[in-house]
């Protein structure tokens, strides 16, 4: 492990299918066995920091992990409820500076790079088999009143989940064959296995997961090459066609769930969308209050209430044959942003979002094939961010990619003649 420790992090990635049962969404603190491993990457690469072995942790890196840190820090401080917002912090600290450091250290080569993409497809290609079985056979999660949502091993309360894992896996394979020599069975496994998760991808029914896998694409395709990119655009949409229209393969859901996505109004309104929309308006209420460093980590649903309008439902449905019916509380504003800006204010607002652009405009513009990885999956998550936020059993597949994109975005220097490596 001290020699390859990318081997940590692609278990990090693989633990994320552990089952770890229904959970109480309420409850402080969620710790799954990817977490444990995540965990375990920080101590490992700890430990080589101590045996004098240099992290390849550039200044801008620092500076931009150390913002983020502070600012949380700032946060929890001056929070309404410091107790309460101190394990927040950590979890915060966990996902956006460790864990990616982390990463971002056990990557010191490409092989690194294949392995940790490697186990993002093996672990997309288990879930989205579970969750194309689940729709076959009618045992996913309630929609529409039909147990046909693919939600893989996550459970009905986490049904953003496999959404999240098989779009990652379709990113990574399609880099990762896109990379290969043409007529190559390398490239053809790759390509294979992303043209079989656009299916698992579509039955999951999350409209957020489609626009960030279509973005993710267009950029990867895009950073790989202009022309391929306009080629292969066209083939994936004919795909989508024959594999939706032609040979129905939850078409009519599917349009059905594309077409709610802007109703918000009338008498055909999806009330998951407008909910979402309310909660924004929540967050910007509480940031109002709270303007400079917010009202503290995890404040948001302790505030909720008393700054939410007055049509917000009280959380939102869930159902399938292990727990039944149960109503999922509405605890964060479902937009990554929204909730830093309410929990930890302008300073937070800053930080974050200098670490974001920081990223992306480095990933867009270093060259090498590395690229097309690294800002397909980081704008699937800064796009996923604006209806979505941390929290689940995936999130720590967040860090693992911030770390990839910290990794080509912001290198560090080549050490010099004799220095450690």
């Amino acid at each position: 492990m001290l020699r390859r420790p990318s081997l940590l992090a692609a278990a990090t990635v693989l633990l994320v299918c552990v089952p770890t049962g229904e959970k109480d969404v309420s409850a402080a603190v969620h710790v799954t066995a990817a977490d444990l491993a995540s965990l375990a990457l920080v101590a490992l690469l700890a430990v080589d920091l101590l045996r004098g072995r240099r992290l390849g942790l550039s200044g801008p890196a620092a500076l931009l992990f150390g913002a983020v840190t502070v600012a949380a820090a700032a946060a929890t401080v001056t929070s309404i409820d410091p107790s309460t917002s101190l394990t927040g912090f950590v979890r915060l600290v966990q996902i956006f500076v460790l864990v990616p450091a982390a990463v971002l250290a056990a990557l010191r080569d490409r092989t690194d790079l294949r392995l940790v993409l490697g186990a993002f497809v093996l672990a997309a290609l288990i879930e989205g088999a579970v969750g194309a079985l689940q729709y076959l056979t009618k045992t996913g999660a309630s929609y529409t009143g039909e147990p046909i949502r693919a939600v893989g091993t996550f459970g009905a309360l986490d049904v953003m989940a496999m959404s999240g894992v098989v779009s990652f896996g379709l990113l990574a394979a399609l880099a990762l064959g896109l990379a290969e020599p043409p007529g190559s069975w390398a490239r053809r496994g790759g390509l294979a296995a992303a043209a079989f998760l656009a299916f698992p991808l579509a039955v999951s029914f999350s409209r957020g997961s489609w626009i960030a896998t279509a973005v993710g694409v267009t950029a990867l395709l895009v950073k790989a090459d202009l022309r391929r990119a306009l080629r292969w655009a066209g083939i994936g949409a004919a795909a989508v066609l024959v594999a939706v229209g032609g040979l129905g393969l939850g078409g009519a859901a599917v349009t059905e769930r594309l077409d709610s996505i802007g109703s918000v109004s009338g008498g055909n309104e999806d009330h998951s969308v407008s909910d979402r929309y309310d909660l924004w308006t929540t967050a910007r209420a509480i940031w109002a209050d709270h303007p400079v460093t917010g009202a503290g980590p995890k404040s948001f649903q302790q505030l909720r209430d008393s700054h939410a309008p007055l049509r917000l439902s009280s959380g939102s449905d869930a159902a399938d044959s292990t727990i039944g019916f149960t109503r999922e509380p509405l605890l964060s504003p479902h937009n990554m942003y929204f909730l830093v800006l309410s929990e930890q204010g302008l300073v937070g607002a800053v930080a974050y979002l200098g670490f974001f652009l920081a990223l992306l405009i480095g990933a867009a513009r270093r060259p090498g094939s590395a690229g097309p990885a690294a800002l397909g999956l980081l704008c699937w998550v800064l796009v996923d961010f604006l209806y979505a936020d941390i929290g689940g059993t995936t999130t720590v597949l967040t860090s693992v990619i911030l770390g990839v994109a910290t990794w080509w975005a912001l290198p560090a220097r080549e050490p010099a003649a004799g220095e450690p490596q």
